[in-house]
């Protein structure tokens, strides 16, 4: 049995180094000169991020909402440890190209000459930082001095003071961060000969990173190494970093750019009105289109149809019908379908066409897209998935086919879905989200032989204990067991192994920074690249062991975050800890609702972190929004108070009062409710369907906001394991149940 996989909706910021996760819910590291241990503390959130939205903001995910952790919580019978080993020895006072990463370190290690070089970092002091290299030279923390050093001034750098930086420090993430922070600098001025010579050291890079160094051998002749991002960047109309957006424009006029490659891209841009794209990709092709004529298309795109009727047909004209299209729709997505529906019977009564066969196809994708964006204003309509069938050929982005395959779901449109599958890339078909759709739909076929194809994809989903593999399990009538995977029983963990963890440098440092209280964005940056390179090594007894000593002093997220991060390492006690059990299943009981989901809910939105913040406000450990605290207290005759509301008794029974609030209101479904939990109680509503009932399932796969989306997934996925630990197993379909309408 497979072990149930990290919820990528708890945005870790160092899950760049989260190798095995798909593409698409992989975060980029945020990217700080310095960090202070004084403000990072109170303002930084690097890789703890989990979210409560009560209130909802435009997200995506270079915004994705996370929180300052400030402490730690400390399970109810908390026996602080001592993480000394007894063959610990001194940090060597050698140079540090002699550096050892065999001994034992202490809980400390240097961990207070960290906070005062780091505050030194803060405020830029370049002498304090020489001093404390000096001082820290050979030790646990020696790599930090240097690298705040010359991160002060990363521009000013040499590739060769990089590359020495590395080679001193090898292995460590600090080296890591360096060298692709400086390549990403560089890009960024355009120094692309710097790029090239320290590319071959990046080994963990994340979307930007790989843009930068994919720039860098772009603009020095190596075209196949430039292509190397290609797939994540030429078809996207979706935010991406900057670097990014500049290679996409620059691959334009690399040799192994085809001409098809660039008509397809100049439709996205065309659609999203991207000028510099436009003009660019369309005199690379041979009919250039001149600014002024996007200008005057851009102030009235109705005057451009009304003389495209007069016009004779042109490959100019083509491409300026789109991009007329795109202004138009949105403006009004009703108004241009209006206006391509008048043009496409014209069309057909004349003798000589004036829109091409693939103008007229790609001008209904715009439709689709253009009405997918506006599900949550206008409510959901089967005219999306007409508009995308209409615009069937071989040429989809997977932002297109997923809107197609959204669509098609949400009014059981199954060959539809089929056909939305089959736009996507071979590798994103395999997943398990699209293999349960598509056995979805095939189970709905006429075909024998479909139907029986369907049984064996979900047999095969049924093997994994995510979302998509819980439901499959009860399509093909098994039961998740938590029995199976160590329920609620601590793994056994050799004297042997528990003190490997401190004799590996990467988990020492993380251990010394969280013992130390210093920077969580530290110390959970060390723990990630400790458990990655455990995770490299095929080292899962150090895993374990590492992750049942962070849970024994009660840095419970860094626990969940190392098993959910490994791909063979199964306890359920560390991934699904269930710390202040009397006062969930007590306050839940009160509230009306099932302790499982209030457990779910809690470690999606904040990895049992009780002094979770995040960005927006929201707290504690189930993050609830001061105004929604007010609201709670009011409701309940007490005064509030927001030091009360964030501690952890009463923000778990504000949160599960909370919960039964909007499970009441919202038609006592909880998917629903989760929504509602997630995005606002009106959003979820207005996702309802109108008429008639929604199995949940298809209701959960077209929420239109991808953050809430997969928070819901993730949910349903923690409460059905909770259920199974608290021994009131019950399966995820039913849980889920059906959606009712809205009116």
């Amino acid at each position: 049995m497979s072990k149930p996989q990290v919820a990528p909706s708890i945005k870790d910021k160092d899950a760049n180094y989260q190798n095995h996760m798909p593409k698409n819910h992989k975060t980029t590291m945020l990217k700080t000169s310095v960090l202070s241990v004084a403000t990072a503390m109170g303002a930084l959130a690097l890789s703890q991020g989990a979210y409560a939205e009560l209130t909802w903001g435009n997200n995506t995910s270079s915004n994705v909402n996370s929180y300052q952790p400030q402490g730690s919580y400390q399970p109810d019978n908390y026996q602080p440890q001592s993480y000394q080993p007894d063959n610990y020895k001194a940090p060597s006072s050698q140079p540090n190209s002699n550096y050892q990463a065999n001994s034992g370190y202490q809980a400390d290690s240097g961990a207070s000459s960290f906070t005062a070089a780091a505050i030194a970092a803060d405020r830029g002091d370049v002498n304090a930082l020489y001093n404390y290299e000096q001082e820290m030279n050979g030790g646990l923390f020696a790599m930090y001095p240097p690298y705040w050093r010359m991160n002060l001034d990363l521009n000013s750098q040499s590739p060769a003071a990089v590359t020495q930086f590395v080679r001193q420090y090898p292995e460590t993430v600090m080296a890591e961060k360096l060298v692709a922070d400086f390549a990403e600098t560089k890009a960024g001025s355009n120094d692309y000969a710097a790029v090239r010579q320290v590319a071959n050291l990046i080994t963990n890079a994340d979307d930007s990173e790989k843009c930068a160094v994919a720039l860098g051998f772009n603009n020095g002749g190596d075209s196949m190494r430039a292509m190397a991002a290609k797939s994540d960047v030429w078809l996207t109309t979706k935010k991406q970093p900057a670097l990014c957006d500049q290679l996409a424009l620059e691959m334009n006029n690399n040799a192994l750019i085809s001409n098809q490659d660039r008509v397809s891209r100049l439709k996205r841009m065309l659609r999203k009105g991207k000028t510099g794209d436009i003009m660019a990709l369309s005199s690379k092709l041979g009919t250039p289109i001149p600014y002024s004529s996007l200008s005057e298309i851009q102030l009235n795109p109705s005057a451009f149809f009304s003389r495209f009727a007069r016009e004779p047909n042109s490959q100019m004209n083509q491409y300026l019908y789109l991009y007329a299209m795109g202004r138009l729709a949105e403006k009004s997505y009703r108004e241009a379908a209006l206006q391509l529906d008048f043009d496409v019977k014209q069309d057909n009564q004349r003798a000589a066409k004036l829109l091409n066969d693939d103008t007229s196809r790609y001008a209904y994708r715009i439709l689709g897209v253009q009405r997918m964006n506006h599900n949550t204003d206008d409510g959901f309509n089967v005219e999306a998935v007409d508009w995308f069938r209409n615009s069937l050929d071989n040429d989809f982005s997977f932002e297109e086919a997923e809107y197609y395959a959204m669509a098609a779901i949400r009014f059981s449109r199954w060959n539809d879905v089929v056909e939305a599958i089959s736009k996507m890339d071979a590798e994103t078909q395999k997943t398990n989200q699209w293999q349960y759709w598509l056995a979805r739909a095939y189970e709905q076929s006429s075909d024998a032989n479909k139907r029986n194809t369907a049984k064996k994809m979900y047999q095969n989903l049924a093997k994994s204990n995510e979302y998509y593999g819980l439901m499959a399990k009860d399509k093909v009538g098994q039961r998740f067991d938590a029995s199976r995977l160590g329920g609620s029983n601590l793994p056994n963990v050799s004297s042997a192994d528990r003190a490997r963890v401190m004799q590996n440098p990467h988990f020492a440092r993380a251990f010394a920074l969280y013992n130390a209280d210093a920077s969580r964005a530290y110390a959970n940056r060390e723990w990630n690249w400790a458990v990655k390179k455990a995770r490299d090594n095929l080292d899962n007894n150090l895993i374990i062991a590492a992750a049942r000593q962070a849970y024994d002093i009660g840095w419970l997220d860094r626990a969940i975050y190392a098993i959910d991060n490994t791909d063979t390492v199964n306890n359920l006690a560390l991934s699904h800890p269930m710390p202040h059990q009397s006062a969930v299943v007590r306050h839940s009981q009160s509230a009306g609702i099932d302790p499982a989901w209030a457990y779910g809910i809690m470690r999606q939105e904040s990895r049992f972190v009780s002094s979770a913040r995040s960005n927006v406000g929201a707290s504690g450990l189930m993050q609830v929004m001061p105004n929604t605290a007010k609201y709670i207290a009011r409701n309940l005759g007490e005064t509030y108070s927001a030091s009360r509301a964030n501690s952890g008794d009463t923000n778990i029974r504000y949160g599960t009062w909370y919960m039964g609030d909007i499970f009441g209101k919202l038609n006592s479904q909880p998917v629903l409710a989760t929504a509602g939990y997630n995005a606002g109680p009106n959003n979820a509503k207005r996702w309802q369907p109108v008429y008639g009932s929604l199995a949940a399932d298809q209701y959960v796969e077209s929420i239109a906001f991808p953050e809430t989306r997969n928070y819901v997934k993730h949910v349903m996925e923690n409460a059905t394991i909770y259920s199974s630990l608290l021994g009131r197993g019950q399966p995820i379909s039913q849980r889920m149940g059906t959606i009712p309408a809205a009116f």
